[in-house]
């Protein structure tokens, strides 16, 4: 395989929306979705009132790359060998005594070294974007409540209660519904919760189709919430920035499932209607699956093998998928390569307009967490060594494996030109040199 990646060798670019397209305020949006689900926990199933409250300490807990033991609520940091770097009981962060006599040298039990684990596996759940790290905030609250009532409850079976909580606030007739706490309030006031593309971004859509580039559009999100956002960030036109939309795609079946099992869908006022055998032209579909595509694109592009990128944020749902499954070349979108970069002080509200009375501050979720630390890497302490030794962890194994680079935002390259040489992750280079710009983010070498 080359060294470099360059978007101008690739005939098709494709794209996820949430967190890739659509940038999201992540203090505004996390706390929304927190309190999402909070409030259908204790309205609905009974949940102690106390998850409804949240200091601005609580939120130093988020941390992607998390998996959290669905049977004795224990959240677990992996290193890219399996092993357990930390763990925690609910929010109670685990002493290095007890995490060395729980867990010892040995690989997680539910760890996988040959493929990709399964985002939820009836046994455990990753967290990997930042839809899901609201959810792991609460998740370990819900273990601190039970295990408190219960006095040291050892298993638990909350997680029915949370997916009753996920399909409550995102079913497919959320939106239309106004059901749930989520897409009413996102309806309401767009501009809190996600940020417009920047002008060069936008720009830089236009290159690609000029310069011949079929730009595709595939995304979980369904139809109608799909409108709303690329409405907003994009502004009216923004259905010319595209060859081919696809929404309610259900990645990551959308790569890894047959075409009979995940047929295209028309779409008739964001309702799905007629099931379709093959796809035959560019337009708006609902569903679907990476095969069929990949043959409408042979069509377009009149090449029997087009090579395609495709941008997304989630490991499991965009980047992974689309490797394993499609062969695609993959850009991973890392806001944890922001840094502690600010949020964008023009879009914030001016104080004035605040009300008196403020909900904690919400520390963005991109940033170094405190009980965690580093998605990156992670120091272990050896036996007979007298320094603690630096160790990859699993995620960032992950990222130099299957993306062919990460970026923090579309923004990172949108005024590069598109025969810009990227170097690419492989395992002739560096473990790091796959990460655009390549500064030391705590990365090691």
């Amino acid at each position: 395989m080359a060294q470099y990646f360059s978007l101008a060798t690739c005939d098709v670019v494709g794209f996820d929306l949430d967190h890739t397209l659509c940038r999201y305020n992540l203090p505004e949006s996390a706390r929304l979705i927190y309190n999402s689900f909070a409030q259908f926990l204790v309205k609905e199933r009974g949940y102690d009132k106390e998850l409804l409250t949240l200091t601005s300490e609580d939120w130093d807990f988020c941390c992607k790359g998390l998996a959290l033991d669905l049977e004795d609520g224990t959240f677990i940091k992996l290193a890219d060998d399996g092993t357990v770097l930390r763990a925690s009981h609910g929010t109670k962060m685990m002493t290095p005594e007890a995490l060395a006599k729980a867990y010892g040298k040995k690989e997680w039990k539910h760890f996988v070294s040959d493929t990709d684990m399964p985002c939820c596996s009836g046994k455990c759940y990753f967290y990997d974007n930042y839809f899901d790290l609201p959810g792991a905030l609460l998740c370990a609250r819900v273990v601190d409540s039970l295990t408190k009532q219960n006095r040291g409850q050892k298993t638990f079976d909350f997680w029915k209660d949370v997916v009753a909580g996920i399909q409550h606030n995102f079913k497919m007739s959320a939106f239309k519904e106004n059901c749930g706490l989520f897409f009413p309030e996102i309806k309401r006031n767009p501009g809190k919760y996600v940020y417009r593309c920047p002008e060069s971004v936008r720009k830089w859509l236009r290159q690609l189709k000029n310069a011949g580039k079929i730009v595709v559009l595939i995304t979980s999100s369904h139809s109608d919430y799909c409108k709303l956002l690329c409405n907003y960030i994009l502004g009216h036109d923004f259905a010319d920035f595209f060859d081919i939309v696809i929404t309610n795609a259900l990645k990551p079946g959308f790569f890894s499932h047959f075409p009979s099992q995940r047929p295209f869908h028309t779409l008739e006022n964001d309702e799905e209607q007629e099931e379709l055998t093959s796809l035959d032209k560019p337009g708006w579909y609902s569903q679907g699956n990476a095969a069929h595509l990949y043959e409408l694109l042979k069509k377009m592009t009149g090449k029997p093998e087009p090579k395609v990128v495709y941008f997304g944020d989630s490991m499991h749902s965009d980047v992974f998928p689309a490797r394993h499954y499609s062969n695609w070349e993959t850009v991973l979108i890392l806001e944890e390569l922001r840094g502690e970069e600010d949020e964008k002080p023009e879009e914030a509200e001016p104080p004035e307009k605040r009300g008196k009375y403020e909900e904690p501050k919400v520390k963005p979720l991109n940033t170094l967490s405190n009980k965690w630390g580093s998605y990156f890497i992670d120091s272990v302490s050896r036996q007979g060594n007298a320094e603690d030794s630096l160790v990859y962890t699993w995620s960032s194994k992950r990222i130099s494996t299957y993306s062919t680079i990460a970026i923090p935002s579309l923004e990172a390259i949108a005024e590069l030109p598109l025969d810009y040489k990227f170097t690419r992750f492989s395992s002739n280079n560096s473990k790091t040199a796959g990460y655009y710009p390549l500064v030391h983010y705590g990365l090691g070498s």
